[in-house]
């Protein structure tokens, strides 16, 4: 019997220092090399490709609803009405969705207030600026969504409509090998390009 009870100590520990420390570190080290720059979060100087960011500024092309209106945190109780980034306002977000279903009074008054956020700014809304992703952390939009702010980013900026066309045009990525998904646009990205676009 304490042959066996060897044995399987043994193993145990010989799995731990295997799959718990070999097999991690082997798999981190790899990918420092060959994605270095997926493994570190696709960081760049303003922020993560992979997060949605916080844009509460006019002059600024938004993302997904997930930290604007009613799904903003609240300083005053730290609390938000439904999905939030890692970081909104001032407090911490989370990365799950709000659960809220298609008769819930709580979801049809969110998605009133953003539609109302929305025509304050000078926006027709998409369905997808008034909806949020169910991460939390999208960080792309369509081009549609981005058509329909260049009002409000024309008036914020005093960039014409045609450059802010043209500016979308260029930054909209096809779908993944021409035909998984659909064609995006990453807001930071846009955003940056914009930024370039003022200095320019």
């Amino acid at each position: 019997m304490l042959v066996h009870l060897r044995r399987s100590l043994v193993l145990a520990v010989i799995c731990l220092v295997f799959f718990g420390f070999v097999y991690a570190y082997a798999g981190t080290g790899l990918s420092q090399v060959l994605f270095k720059n997926q493994a570190n979060g696709s960081l760049t100087a303003n922020g993560s490709l992979l997060v949605g960011q916080n844009w509460s500024s006019n002059k600024w092309f938004h993302g997904r609803p997930d930290d604007t209106g009613p799904y903003a945190c609240n300083l005053t109780t730290h609390a938000g009405g439904g999905d939030n980034p890692l970081v909104a306002n001032g407090c911490t977000g989370g990365s799950a969705a709000s659960q809220l279903g298609p008769r819930s009074k709580a979801l049809v008054a969110n998605t009133k207030a953003l539609v109302a956020y929305w025509h304050a700014r000078g926006v027709n809304p998409t369905i997808d600026l008034v909806t949020t992703s169910a991460s939390g952390y999208d960080p792309d939009i369509t081009a549609a969504d981005a058509l329909v702010q260049i009002p409000m980013v024309t008036k914020a900026t005093g960039v014409s409509p045609a450059a802010l066309r043209d500016l979308i045009r260029r930054e909209t990525h096809p779908a993944q090998w021409g035909f998984l998904g659909s064609s995006y646009i990453n807001v930071l990205q846009l955003n940056v390009a914009l930024a370039a676009l003022e200095r320019g």
